[in-house]
C-alpha cells in the first residue's frame, strides 16, 4: 500500500502533541495529551500509542499508509532512539529508556527520535522562517531552553548525538541558581518559562515597593506566579514585570552573542510559549546581543520569531523524520 502519510509527535514536559502530516506538509489531524501525569513510562507509552491509534482511526488512515513516526523530545538522541536522563520528563529524568525499540513494538511501525529543539529546527527549515537557510539556531523557550543547530542545511547531532544543549551553558557562573540538570547558573534556569516566574519571585521579594501584583506579598500568592502572568502584566505596564523581562532579555542577548561565534548563524529564531511576551522579549534580547557581538557579526545576525504555530512546529519537524524511517 502506498505511504501517504508520516506521524510526529512532540514531547514536552507538560504535553505530548500527536499529529498525522502528509507529503505536502500538511497536518492532516493532531491531538494532545498530557506527558507530566505520570512517574510510569510504560503508562505514558500506553496513552501515546492509544492517541496514535485513535487519530489514525479518526481520520480513516490505514497504518499500512503510514511511513513512520518520528519523535522530537528532551535528551532525546538521534544516534541511539533512546531518551537518557531527561529532567523535565517526570518518567524519564532519572533513567535511559530505548524509546525507539518500545514504540516500534507496540505500533508496528519504524520510529526516528531527536532532540525537541532538533525537531523544531527541521519544522522551521522546511516550512517556516528558515525556509531556505542553510545556517540558523532555533532556540525553543518553554519548560525549559532547547537549541537545534543547523549547519550547512544539516541539523547538528555531533559525536554522540547530544550537540544542541545550549540550555544548558553557564550565563551565571557565581552563585547561579540550581538548574534541572543538577548544573548550577545554566541559561535554562533563568530564561525558561519557569525560570522567568522564578525571576519574578525573586524580583518581588526584593522590591516590596514595586509588587508584580497589588496584593502579591503573601508567600501563597508567590508561589503561583508564573511566566504567562508576568506577562500579563508586562502588557498592563507593571514596571517590574517589564524589569523581569529586560532581565531575562539581557542574558538571552548575551548567550545568543556566545552562540553566534560557535556557528556563525543567519539567523536565530526563536519559538514556544514564552516568544507569545512578544517585543517585551524580543528588545532586550536584540539591544544585548548586539551589545556583546564581536565587530564582524554585529547588524549581520537576524533574530526572528517562529513563522509556525507552536503546536505545529515540532510536529511537522518530526514527521519528517518519520518520512526517512526505515522498515
Amino acid at each position: 500500500m502506498e505511504k501517504k502519510y508520516a506521524t510526529g509527535v512532540d514531547i514536552g514536559a507538560q504535553t505530548a502533541k500527536i499529529g498525522v502530516v502528509d507529503k505536502f506538509g500538511k497536518v492532516i489531524a493532531q491531538t494532545v495529551i498530557h506527558s507530566n501525569d505520570t512517574e510510569d513510562f510504560d503508562v505514558f507509552l500506553e496513552h501515546l500509542v492509544m492517541a496514535i491509534t485513535a487519530l489514525l482511526k479518526n481520520g480513516n488512515i490505514d497504518i499500512e499508509e503510514v511511513k513512520g513516526v518520528g519523535v522530537g523530545a528532551p535528551n532525546g538522541n538521534f544516534n541511539t532512539g533512546k531518551i537518557e536522563f531527561a529532567p523535565n520528563l517526570t518518567w524519564g529524568k532519572s533513567k535511559s529508556i530505548d524509546f525507539n525499540t518500545q514504540l516500534r513494538e507496540k505500533t508496528g511501525l519504524p520510529c526516528v527520535l531527536t532532540n525537541d529543539a532538533n525537531a523544531a529546527a527541521m519544522g522551521e527549515m522546511l516550512y517556516g522562517a528558515a525556509k531556505g537557510m542553510k545556517h540558523f539556531i532555533e532556540i525553543t523557550l518553554g519548560t525549559g531552553v532547547g537549541s537545534g543547530i543547523v549547519v550547512n542545511g544539516e541539523v547538528l547531532y555531533g559525536y554522540d548525538g547530544y550537540a544542541g544543549e545550549l540550555g544548558h551553558t553557564a550565563i551565571v557562573h557565581d552563585n547561579g541558581r540550581l538548574c534541572g540538570c543538577g548544573k548550577y547558573g545554566c541559561l535554562e534556569a533563568y530564561t525558561s518559562a519557569m525560570g522567568i516566574a522564578r525571576t519574578a519571585r525573586e524580583f518581588i521579594e526584593t522590591n516590596l515597593d514595586v509588587s508584580l501584583y497589588e496584593k502579591a506579598s503573601s508567600l501563597r500568592k508567590l508561589i503561583k506566579i508564573n511566566s504567562k502572568d508576568v506577562c500579563d502584566e508586562a502588557v498592563a505596564d507593571d514596571r517590574l514585570a517589564i524589569e523581569v523581562f529586560n532581565f531575562t532579555g539581557r542574558l538571552l542577548g548575551k548567550a545568543f552573542a556566545d552562540f553566534v561565534a560557535f556557528s556563525a548563524p543567519e539567523a536565530i529564531i526563536l519559538f514556544g510559549g514564552v516568544t507569545k511576551a512578544g517585543d517585551l522579549i524580543m528588545n532586550p534580547i536584540k539591544n544585548s546581543m548586539e551589545e556583546h557581538l564581536l565587530p564582524i557579526w554585529k547588524g549581520k545576525v537576524k533574530l526572528l520569531f517562529s513563522a509556525l504555530n507552536e503546536s505545529d512546529a515540532a510536529i511537522l519537524g518530526a514527521s519528517a523524520l518519520g518520512w526517512e524511517a526505515k522498515e
